[in-house]
């Protein structure tokens, strides 16, 4: 669900009534220009401010990134003292509580920190962690005989508000020492079977080791940001790891994937939409609700699945601070983290992952935002890309394409690790990108460009033809599933946007002032011929967005147009199914009346996640509560 804002579009109109001859945006003469070429009507002042000017002389500048809590203030800010760890989360305007307690990495397949009654006040951004509180009964991890450990905690804010879970390892026995900590991850990543690559952060640049049969895999240079390729092992096969990092340790299992074509029975996970939800707590931390997130996940470990797919709205996003956008990703990351050390948990973009520059005019009555900029450094993309360890198999970008305003320069942000696909044993998983290069508001797209919400693009496209064509010729591969976070056909709130725009092809991108030639519904209507006329692998489309779970039957009987439709339609020959599952904690959305609801089943707004049982060339499908292990649904391919 798109944020609720007044669209420019608005102040565009109110422009045109009064004067409807010479509605344009003003031009500058500035020739230094940072600004993407493919953008319209964003100029920059002799001082190099970026501003939008209208006809009437107003003038839209950017505004300032949102103050607030930012990951940067909640972490590298720990001082080891003689009762304990004095923490400063550089805020003077945050007080609350911190609850703490130790993680025993040893006791537990998932280890969580088991926080203590006794608990710290913030005052000032600042609180002390005494360990008088974590003695004797309560040191269940022998820190006090080994002069080693690691403490979570939790901020709370005075309004109840949970901001941050965050981790600190320590050495002595008071006086305290803080030392390096591993403070996301590990992480089971590009699973294959031959090896996986772990991924994690530790507070401090260092070199770490990871033991995989007796093998040492480490990084090649000091860095916070790991990921280790650990290789040469035997598929389908289970292995325990020990990950070190000073003198600490922690060690887990994971298991490499069968051989292509293997066809072994497996399952796998699938949901999205996590973004913070009502009702207090967990169930929205900073962001997120981690606690259907650990539900879910939960419920994956239970039924010991290879993965899990999640597939966008991971976070409230929005953001015009990547900091802030960093703790909302990082609260995230610690609710799916205990399960995320065993297997791996595939993440891809939404609309609520937007990272965003914002115009307002002084009186702030009016907005318009775009994907952040400069492109390769600063942009939704390259941000999602810096949280996540994705195949890079996808488009380079939407640069050189038709509508392309200079095929010399990259104008486009890239593609990495939010369009790529994976496989495992004989399915494939296409993640494409239905919110790249996105403008919030469809009013906007119009006025300075962008792309529209629910929109695959022209290279995108490109590359999924090319894809489908390559895994159609794969005699390992039996299935293929198409996952995007827009559903083709909505069922709910977004039949105002994602694909069908209340039955209206008009909305598209618009770049460098200029319209692309196809609408939305025609390129609905061009990615099912790809996946379903030119595929015959291609079984499910798994989509979100709509806070709720269903599945529609599409096929040659479904009708898919609103009435007196104008362009050229398209004829189905086949059945497929779109299971649409936004259903992992954000608000929910009751159902609307749609041409295809006659197709749709299984309509629900409980919480969900979909568990798919592939043997060979048969798969089923159950439909789970985490909440209350219910059974909601179920299907066979």
């Amino acid at each position: 669900m798109k944020i609720k804002q007044k669209s420019f579009i608005i102040f565009a109109l109110t422009l045109l009534l009064s004067n409807p001859a010479s509605f344009v945006f003003a031009q500058t003469n500035n020739t230094n220009n940072p600004v993407p070429k493919v953008l319209s009507h964003i100029r920059t002042d002799d001082q190099g401010n970026l501003f939008i000017l209208t006809t009437d002389s107003s003038k839209l500048t950017v505004s300032d990134a949102e103050p607030g809590n930012v990951l940067s203030g909640f972490e590298g800010n720990a001082v080891g003292t003689k009762p304990g760890i004095f923490l400063d989360f550089k805020n003077e305007n945050l007080n609350g509580t911190l609850f703490f307690g130790l993680i025993h990495f040893s006791d537990a397949k998932y280890p969580l920190p088991v926080y203590r009654s006794a608990a710290g006040k913030i005052m000032q951004g600042k609180v002390l962690v005494n360990f008088q509180a974590l003695r004797g009964n309560y040191d269940m991890t022998g820190w006090e005989d080994s002069g080693i450990g690691t403490i979570g905690f939790r901020v709370i804010d005075n309004n109840g508000n949970f901001l941050f879970d965050g981790k600190v390892s320590f050495t002595g026995t008071g006086p305290f020492t803080v030392v390096n900590t591993i403070t996301s991850g590990p992480f089971i990543n590009l699973t294959n079977p031959d090896g996986v690559t772990i991924s994690f952060t530790t507070s401090k640049k260092s070199v770490c080791e990871i033991i995989v049969a007796d093998k040492v895999f480490k990084d090649a240079e000091a860095v916070y940001n790991h990921e280790i390729p650990i290789t040469g092992l035997s598929p389908d096969t289970e292995y325990p790891y020990s990950l070190k990092y000073g003198k600490l340790e922690q060690n887990y299992t994971f298991k490499t994937s069968p051989l292509p074509g293997s066809r072994k029975e497996f399952v796998f996970a699938y949901t999205s939409d996590s973004r913070g939800g009502a009702g207090g707590g967990e169930r929205n931390l900073y962001g997120t609700n981690a606690y259907m997130v650990k539900k879910i996940m939960a419920v994956c470990a239970q039924e010991k699945v290879a993965f899990a797919q999640f597939t966008g709205d991971l976070i409230g996003g929005y953001g015009t601070n990547a900091d802030n956008m960093l703790l909302q990703y990082r609260n995230f990351k610690t609710a799916i983290e205990p399960f995320g050390h065993n297997f791996q948990i595939n993440i891809n973009m939404g609309n609520h992952e937007a990272y965003i520059k914002t115009f307002r005019d002084k009186e702030r009555r009016y907005r318009v935002s775009v994907d952040n900029f400069p492109y390769n450094t600063n942009s939704t993309e390259t941000l999602f890309a810096s949280i996540v360890v994705n195949p890079l198999n996808g488009p380079e970008s939407e640069d050189g394409s038709k509508y392309d305003p200079d095929k010399s320069n990259t104008d486009f942000p890239p593609y990495d690790e939010n369009v790529f696909y994976y496989t495992y044993d004989n399915i494939a998983m296409v993640n494409l990108n239905s919110n790249y290069w996105y403008t919030p508001s469809a009013g906007d797209v119009k006025v300075v460009g962008g792309n529209i919400h629910g929109y695959v693009m022209d290279n995108q496209l490109e590359w999924l033809k090319n894809t489908l064509k390559t895994l159609e010729k794969d005699e390992n591969i039996d299935h293929i599933f198409v996952t995007i976070h827009t559903p083709f056909f909505p069922n709910s709130a977004h039949i105002r946007d994602d694909m069908w725009y209340n039955g209206k092809n008009d909305p598209r991108p618009w770049i460098a002032g200029v319209k692309v030639e196809k609408g939305i519904i025609e390129r609905r209507d061009q990615l099912l011929d790809l996946m379903i006329n030119k595929s015959s692998k291609v079984v499910a489309m798994l989509t979100g967005d709509e806070h709720n779970y269903c599945k529609t039957k599409i096929g040659p009987e479904t009708n898919i147009y609103p009435e007196d439709y104008p362009e050229k339609k398209i004829k189905l020959k086949r059945t497929v199914y779109q299971i649409n599952n936004g259903a992992a904690g954000a608000p929910y959305y009751a159902q609307s009346e749609v041409p295809w609801t006659p197709f749709t089943t299984g309509f629900t707004t409980q919480n969900a996640v979909c568990l798919f049982t592939v043997e060979g060339k048969k798969i089923k499908m159950v439909v789970i509560n985490p909440d209350t292990l219910e059974e909601i649904d179920d299907l066979e391919f």
